[in-house]
């Protein structure tokens, strides 16, 4: 199965040029069946990796603009009176598909981010009092634009926490930015691309990584990440255990698809800011050039005993 990850990452870093590490934090978030949130500029790419991750995964895809006109019905569908079967029918909306790019997600009014977001928490909808299980996989890409663009809604902290990883692209390095500019002409890309992975693969490795075994003393290394954050002055967000619970799955899925049966310090260090940063900080944080409060925390804790010694 390793080889089949391999093939899925090797074929959206070939489109997604030069950021093989915040391709392999969104297939870690996907293996550990949480949601992704991308925050960034306009341009750099994050419509490209939605598209591109769901090609390479087989599964069904939609994107949906998020505008601040949008309605709730437009992305879980509306119910039509059908005169022939004098009843009510629900055409599906795009929430319906397994991977759903919800692009500019703080563009919408609060309300329509709440459609998305509460269908997020259990995988599931209801619609005219009927409950409705959404695909298998289910995976919700969203994009934010900056605060300081107008018309935005800011996603508050309880549907931030929605989100298992928020990431960055960034700007691409000159060597990288090369290959976007000489490629920028084919535009049939996305068509020459197939299939790495079966949808019965990707449900098995899925279980797999949710057997990755996870030692006690990783766990107290978290949890002394986590009551660091309680123990401050008030500036930062107390990571809560649903917190705890989405760093050890995220590990577990890094661990993975290091090739390994169990998890590492080194796997909590490498997904631990982007699965807490947006919970400690808030909303973007991560385009104003400072060393991530996350980080902070890793160099404070690994500094200290009996932490220092692993």
């Amino acid at each position: 199965m390793q080889q089949l990850i391999e093939q899925v990452l090797a074929q959206v870093n070939s489109v997604v040029i030069g950021k093989e590490q915040q391709v392999k934090l969104a297939m870690a978030c996907l293996l550990a069946k949480g949601h992704l949130l991308i925050e960034d500029l306009p341009g750099m790419g994050k419509t490209t990796m939605a598209h591109v991750l769901s090609i390479s995964l087989g599964l069904s895809y939609q994107r949906v603009q998020f505008t601040s006109d949008l309605l709730p019905s437009d992305v879980i569908g509306v119910s039509i009176f059908d005169q022939n079967k004098q009843s009510f029918t629900l055409h599906k909306g795009p929430i319906f598909n397994q991977v759903v790019l919800a692009d500019e997600i703080n563009r919408a009014s609060p309300k329509t981010q709440s459609a998305l977001l509460e269908a997020m928490e259990g995988n599931k909808i209801s619609v005219d009092g009927e409950t409705l299980q959404l695909p298998e996989p289910f995976f919700v890409i969203a994009t934010q634009n900056p605060m300081f663009h107008a018309g935005t809604y800011p996603l508050p902290e309880s549907q931030l926490d929605r989100f298992m990883m928020r990431i960055s692209l960034g700007f691409p390095d000159m060597a990288a930015e090369k290959k976007i500019l000489l490629s920028a002409g084919e535009l049939d890309v996305l068509d020459k691309l197939t299939p790495a992975l079966q949808l019965q693969q990707l449900q098995k490795i899925q279980a797999q990584v949710s057997d990755i075994y996870v030692a006690e003393p990783i766990l107290e290394y978290v949890i002394a990440l986590f009551q660091l954050t309680r123990s401050t002055d008030g500036s930062i967000n107390a990571l809560s255990p649903r917190a705890g619970i989405a760093l050890i799955a995220a590990a577990r899925a890094w661990a993975y698809i290091e090739g390994r049966d169990h998890v590492l310090p080194d796997d909590i260090k490498s997904v631990f800011s982007a699965v807490c940063e947006h919970r400690i900080a808030g909303t973007m944080q991560l385009t104003e050039g400072r060393e991530p409060i996350s980080q902070q925390l890793l160099k404070k804790i690994d500094s200290a005993e009996p932490f220092a010694r692993k």
